[in-house]
């Protein structure tokens, strides 16, 4: 039974938007299909979004989740005629016809959270070590590499850069990081963690800076660049 997200300005209930859905146990939640819900996405399993309707605001959306990294993997649910209005700009996992039948939703919903765990295998952390692209890190020796090349960072650098590597794509806000990286207990404002993503940055270097992605008025994600998947694809060959 999975936990889903669904995303939709629907009134009403999940019947509303992908009958099936309300036919399978999955845990289903509601909420509004807009750009606040990536300041706090609830825990889940896959999101599915409603762009029956509204095309061009669910397209928006979903390439927004795309970019800022959702934790989960995105389907979209549409009609036949919208079908004609998808392509890979959209950045989503898998789409569902609003007619589908309970067994195909079901199955779609089980190989997109399959599929997105697997893209995430590479941070086996079970050797304590976490690889996204190029950047290596050693949890057991408190040490990172990018490219082979060792990064001369201080504990919470090593804490911060870590923390995002586990999550690539999403994004938190400083309060989100503040409170991981440096604990309740900690009375500094969040201007530190500006301080310490900057120092991060340069010890990164310009070629790789980028890696640490800002999100206006959101916060930091740590972003898998073309060429740090195309390394991913080289080492699965």
């Amino acid at each position: 039974m999975a936990r889903v997200l669904l995303l939709t300005n629907t009134l009403g209930a999940s019947a509303e938007v992908l009958p099936s859905l309300a036919l399978l146990q999955h845990q289903v939640k509601i909420v509004p299909a807009e750009a606040s819900v990536l300041i706090d996405v609830p825990e889940t399993d896959i999101l599915l979004l409603d762009a029956r309707r509204d095309i061009p605001a669910a397209k928006n959306l979903a390439k927004l989740l795309h970019t800022t990294g959702s934790g989960a993997p995105v389907v979209v649910i549409t009609t036949e005629g919208g079908l004609s209005a998808l392509s890979a700009e959209w950045g989503i996992d898998d789409v569902i016809l609003d007619t589908a039948g309970p067994a195909e939703v079901d199955a779609r919903i089980r190989i997109a959270i399959g599929e997105f765990a697997a893209r995430l295998a590479d941070n086996d952390t079970t050797t304590g070590e976490i690889r996204t692209g190029e950047v290596l890190i050693d949890e057991g020796s408190y040490t990172a590499r990018i490219k082979g090349r060792a990064l001369d960072l201080t504990f919470k650098e090593f804490e911060l850069l870590k923390f995002l590597a586990q999550h690539p794509g999403r994004v938190f806000t400083r309060a989100q990081l503040l409170q991981e990286i440096w604990g309740y207990d900690y009375f500094g404002g969040t201007r530190t963690v500006d301080v310490h993503i900057r120092r991060l940055r340069s010890k990164l270097g310009p070629e790789h800076e980028a890696i640490i992605g800002t999100v206006r008025n959101v916060g930091y994600r740590f972003t898998v660049t073309s060429a740090m998947k195309d390394a991913q694809i080289s080492e699965r060959i």
